[in-house]
Parts: structure tokens; C-alpha cells; sequence
């Protein structure tokens, strides 16, 4: 995808914006459109200590979810993060791209950051498998209030749901994804208008926007009131969505839909709950569904489900963008990838992802069993994203963005103590439940960074043990094998160095074939390689080729097409049925007082074990592929 095709205006006219506009609203404001379901109701429950009859603490309430919406995710990251565009691309893989290229290669400080990046993207996948219980428990009580004596199937109804969204996954959301933004338009129409409705009630709510109730709101409670961004903190979950979607619709479509329908939908929602709760207090115990009108029950509980389920596909749909993107840069094995479009190269689907994701989430439905007990555990992982975030904006903004940083680093400052405030104040919740993001977040870090650590003592011993090209091939030269006809393909992650595989077959096949190539594979920090850039070809002699091929993160690396393009060039030619690929398939054996401790190292032999084997990751045809065996120690 170019660059043109994530431009500001898109290449569309009116109609096109437009439809734009409606689809970002279906993918991206899904997850903080369904959050006032359960948000002033996790504020009031009784470990805040607020008091629902006290009018300045409710206006108070308010203030601190208005200026939150205003400062994190309007300031921010509309109006500041998502101008860090890595060509098109944004998220936080993106970001940690953009804010590596500011420092030495090799550095600590890139180090550091693609700590910083991988921690992030790590916290995401606790906050991708919170959301669709969370939202989906949430929508599913309104059966509460219409109808009490159906509680015991709200559980039961909450597990059907999220079998057939994770079930339905492998056909795609192609089709179904078209409407996706028309419902969560109504979606935001309808709770727009309950605010309205609600607003009539006492007008005086609407005093909260201004920001002296907030402060006041901190001058009565002193230090104690920091604990209520943890509630508060439940409006902003799914904010950074807003950059991480920016690839599919762009910056223009994105702005537009936050200003002139989520944000006005949201604050007149909030608003009209705590104009209820201004006039009955008792609201408090579900002020969302107790506003609605008796007639409105039933099909409000259907479009907030419809909403819910909308809100989880696309985090569904996020988490394998992501992991796509840690499998390109390294951070995970490789695993089976399946395109659901042919339109869309976007539309994938990960069965490993899914599945794993699938039994969570269901886990989670089971063992908290109601919004209130999940909120208490949401909140912690996408405090911490949204602070990497800041910290990776922080040092793009001082390195790079010489005109903007005299006021976007100060804004970074005073956004960190904002994110500081979420992360102690979500913290607190710890034996509440927010263990569980954090312990999955560390599991999932453990893992990304153990497969990191462990290719990269694997290259080390292969090249350690292996033989320079620019050595081997004169030697071989001087007393040359027999030569059958075709093309050799020898896979190799180390360009330099003779390929496993290619001694392999000289030692026990004795034959030598009539072209021989050397293949690497490289992922660009980028989304997309470059145009006209991707391939590489070097004749090195007696028909020895070096090829270096280049993918971005976004890419699906497909090699035989790739070869395939030299010959569309009018370079040499690579006929697929005459190629044979040869790759090394080593055998990962841990051992003590090396790399990395022991039980890394059996992960890691683990993993590598049950990755997805080059044939399908390359999309190299298993009829055309030959697989050696090797053992190397780490």
C-alpha cells in the first residue's frame, strides 16, 4: 500500500470521506464507544468511597471524564500522536519503529526503546482479551433492569456470543465488517439521544465541563482522589485505537468521525447519566439502562450486544494485525497466516491467535462473571501502552520534529503525570483483579523477548560454525561437483556465510545444481519495502547468485512471487518449476552457562519447535521445498 492510499484526504472525493468516516466509526471507536456502560457505574461502586447524592462529586465525576476525553485522547493522540506517521502505519510497533531510527543502531538507547516497544505491544494483548467480556458482560445487563428474573442467563448467553464471534473468525469480516460502521453510527446516534433526554432532567450538569469541578473534585478528597482514575480511565480505553487504525482509514477520516460524532456522543451520554444520578441517586446501580425509557429496554440491550460485539471483533481484528507485525519483526514464531480478502490485504486471520484468545476470554467471562468485577481488572495494561506511547512521542517529538517540539514536549510532560495518575491509580486495583493483565503482560513479554534472544544466539552459533562464502565458493570451484540442471534456492538468514542446507546436500547428495542462489530474507522497519527496492540480485560467479529480498512489517512475505518480479524487470529469470528450495530445519538443544537460563532456552526450543514451517510463513510450495536437518546448542 502506498503512501498515496494513507493520505490525508484518501484520493477520495466527498462520497469517499464519507464512507470513510462511517467505516472508521464501525473499527475504530468501537471499544471507548461501549464504555459507557459500565463506566459512571464502576465509579460509584463503594472501594471509590464517592457519594452519589453529593452533586459536586458527581459534577466533579464528570469533569475528570470530560478533560480526560480532551487532554488523552483528543490532545493527544488526534491531534498530536497520529502526525508520528511511519509511511501510512501507525500503533505501537510503528511508533517503536519510528523512535529506533532516531538513535544509533545498536545503541542502548534503541535498545531500550524496543523494550519500551515490545513491553507495550505486550500490555496490548492483556487489553485485547478484557475488552470483548467486559463490553459484551456489560451490554448483556441491561437484561437486569428489563428483566431481573433472567439474570442467571446473562453468563450463559455472554459464552454463546463470544463462541460464534471466535468461531466465525476463519471466514473473514469482509462482509459483515460493511456494517459495521452504519450500526455503531446509530449506536452513537442513540446514546447521544438518551443524553439529550436524560440532560432534560437538570440542565445544571452541563456545569461539569467546566474544569474547576475536577480540581475541586482533588482538593476535597487530597491524595485519596488519585484512585478514581481508575474508574475514570475506563472512558479513554480504546483511545490509542485511534492511531493504531490510522493505516486503514488515515488521519482526515479518523479526526472527523472523533470530532463531530464519538466525542459530542460520548459527553452527552456522560452527561445525561449524571443528570440522572443528580435527580435519583439509586441510578447509580446502572445509571446506562435505568435512563433508557421502558419501551426502549429491549432493543437498546440488542444495539448496545450489536455495539459490543462490533467493539470486540475489532480488537479481535487488532490482535492479529499485531501479531503479524511482532512475526515480521521477529518477536514471535512464525504462524499460520490466512488473507480473508482479496481485496483487502489487511483482512487476516492467525488460528493460533484466535484460539488462544478464544479460550481466555471465555475464562474470564466464567471467573468474573459481571463488567464490575472485569473493570476492575481493565484499565492497567492500556495505562501503561498509553504511557509508552508518550515517552516513544516524547523522544520522536526532541529528535525529529524540530518546528512542533517547543509545545508538543511540554504537552508530553504534562501527559505523563496524567499517565503516572491512571498507572497508580489502576495499580490499587491489583488484588481486585488487575493482576491479571499484568501477570499476562509479563508472560507475554517473557515470551516475545525469550524468541528474540533466543534467534539471535541461534544465528550467532550458525554463523560461529559456519564457513565465508567468498572462501567456500573458490575452493569448491577448483574441484566442482557434478551439476544437474535447475535452480537451487538455499534459504539463509546470514548473506556471508555458506548456508547449512547447501552443505548438507553436497556432503550426502554430491551434486551441485546448475544455478544456485542465496536467499535472505529481510523485514524493514517500515510497513511497506519500498517501491522497486525489494529485490536485490548479485551475480557472484559460475552461476552463484546472492538474492536479498525485503518485506515491511505490514507485507506477507510471498518469495516465489518476489523472485518472480526479476523476471517481470527483465532480470534473470526464475522458472517455478524448475526451482527447488533447500532450507535448514534445526533442532534446538538447550544447555546450562550459555545464552540464557535453562528453562529459556527449552521455551525457546519449544517454540521454535512448533512454528510454522518456511513453507507456509514464505508461501514457498511444499512440492518445491527440501528441508534439512541440523542441531545446534544454545
Amino acid at each position: 500500500m502506498s503512501n498515496a492510499n494513507h493520505s490525508d484526504n484518501h484520493g477520495h472525493g466527498k462520497i469517499g470521506l464519507t464512507g470513510l468516516i462511517v467505516g472508521a466509526i464501525g473499527v475504530v471507536f468501537g471499544d471507548i464507544g461501549t464504555s459507557p456502560l459500565y463506566t459512571i457505574k464502576e465509579a460509584f461502586l463503594p472501594h471509590y468511597g464517592l457519594d452519589a447524592s453529593n452533586p459536586a462529586e458527581v459534577l466533579g465525576l464528570l469533569s475528570l471524564i470530560f478533560w480526560a476525553l480532551m487532554i488523552m485522547v483528543t490532545l493527544k493522540y488526534v491531534a498530536i500522536i497520529m502526525r508520528a506517521d511511519n509511511d501510512g502505519e501507525g500503533g505501537i510497533m510503528a511508533l517503536m519503529s519510528l523512535a529506533q531510527r532516531t538513535l544509533p543502531k545498536g545503541s542502548r538507547g534503541a535498545y531500550a526503546v524496543g523494550i519500551l516497544g515490545i513491553f507495550g505491544a505486550s500490555l496490548f494483548f492483556g487489553d485485547s482479551v478484557i475488552t470483548p467480556p467486559v463490553s459484551v458482560l456489560g451490554a448483556l445487563e441491561g437484561i437486569e433492569v428489563a428483566a431481573p428474573q433472567l439474570h442467571a442467563w446473562i453468563v450463559p448467553l455472554a459464552v454463546v456470543i463470544m463462541l460464534v464471534l471466535f468461531g466465525s473468525q476463519r471466514f473473514g469480516t469482509e462482509k459483515v465488517g460493511k456494517i459495521f460502521g452504519p450500526i455503531t453510527l446509530v449506536w452513537f446516534l442513540a446514546i447521544a439521544a438518551l443524553g439529550v433526554l436524560n440532560i432534560r432532567h437538570n440542565p445544571d450538569v452541563v456545569q461539569a465541563l467546566n474544569p474547576w469541578w475536577g480540581v475541586n473534585f482533588f482538593m476535597a478528597h487530597g491524595w485519596h482522589g488519585i484512585f478514581i482514575l481508575g474508574a475514570v480511565v475506563l472512558a479513554v480505553t480504546g483511545g490509542e485505537a485511534l492511531y493504531a487504525d490510522m493505516g486503514h482509514f488515515g488521519k482526515q477520516p479518523i479526526r472527523y468521525a472523533w470530532y463531530t460524532v464519538v466525542l459530542p456522543a460520548l459527553m452527552l451520554n456522560y452527561l445525561g447519566q449524571g443528570a440522572l444520578v443528580l435527580e435519583n441517586p439509586q441510578a447509580v446501580q446502572n445509571p446506562f439502562y435505568i435512563g433508557v425509557p421502558d419501551w426502549a429496554q429491549w432493543p437498546m440491550i440488542a444495539l448496545a450486544t450489536m455495539a459490543a460485539i462490533i467493539a470486540s471483533q475489532a480488537v479481535i481484528t487488532g490482535a492479529f494485525s499485531v501479531s503479524r507485525q511482532a512475526m515480521q519483526l521477529g518477536y514471535i514464531p512464525r504462524m499460520l497466516v490466512r488473507h480473508t480478502s482479496k481485496e483487502t490485504i489487511g483482512q487476516i486471520y492467525v488460528p493460533g491467535i484466535n484460539w488462544l484468545m478464544m479460550v481466555t476470554v471465555i475464562a474470564l467471562v466464567l471467573a468474573f462473571r459481571s463488567s464490575t468485577n472485569l473493570a476492575s481488572a481493565y484499565g492497567v495494561s492500556v495505562s501503561g501502552t498509553m504511557l509508552i506511547d508518550t515517552l516513544l512521542l516524547a523522544l520522536l517529538a526532541k529528535s525529529m520534529w524540530t518546528r512542533a517540539r517547543w509545545w508538543v514536549l511540554p504537552v508530553c510532560a504534562v501527559v505523563v503525570i496524567i499517565d503516572l495518575g491512571f498507572l497508580v491509580a489502576n495499580g490499587a486495583k491489583f488484588f481486585h483483579g488487575a493482576w491479571f493483565p499484568i501477570a499476562l503482560g509479563v508472560i507475554v513479554f517473557t515470551v516475545l523477548r525469550t524468541w528474540r534472544r533466543g534467534r539471535e544466539l541461534l544465528h550467532e552459533e550458525v554463523r560461529k560454525e559456519g564457513i565465508q562464502l567468498d572462501v567456500f565458493l573458490p575452493g569448491l570451484m577448483l574441484a566442482p561437483p557434478v551439476r544437474v540442471p535447475g535452480t537451487a534456492v538455499f534459504m539463509t538468514a546470514d548473506k556471508d556465510v555458506v548456508p547449512h542446507a547447501l552443505l548438507h546436500n553436497l556432503k550426502h547428495n554430491k551434486v551441485l545444481h546448475e544455478r544456485n542462489v542465496f536467499l535472505t530474507v529481510e523485514t524493514l522497519n517500515v510497513p511497506y519495502a519500498p517501491h522497486g527496492k525489494q529485490l536485490k540480485i548479485d551475480a557472484i560467479g559460475d552461476e552463484f547468485y546472492r538474492v536479498v529480498i525485503k518485506f515491511g512489517f505490514m507485507e506477507t512475505p510471498d518469495v516465489p512471487q518476489a523472485l518472480m518480479r526479476s523476471c517481470d524487470r527483465g532480470g534473470t529469470y526464475f522458472d517455478p518449476m524448475e526451482t527447488t528450495y533447500f532450507a535448514s530445519r534445526e533442532t534446538i538443544v538447550a544447555s546450562a552457562h550459555r545464552g540464557m537460563p535453562v528453562w529459556r532456552d527449552k521455551l525457546f526450543a519449544t517454540m521454535h519447535r512448533n512454528a510454522a514451517p518456511a513453507t507456509v510463513f514464505f508461501r514457498i510450495p511444499g512440492n518445491r521445498l527440501v528441508e534439512l536437518g541440523a542441531q545446534v546448542e544454545i
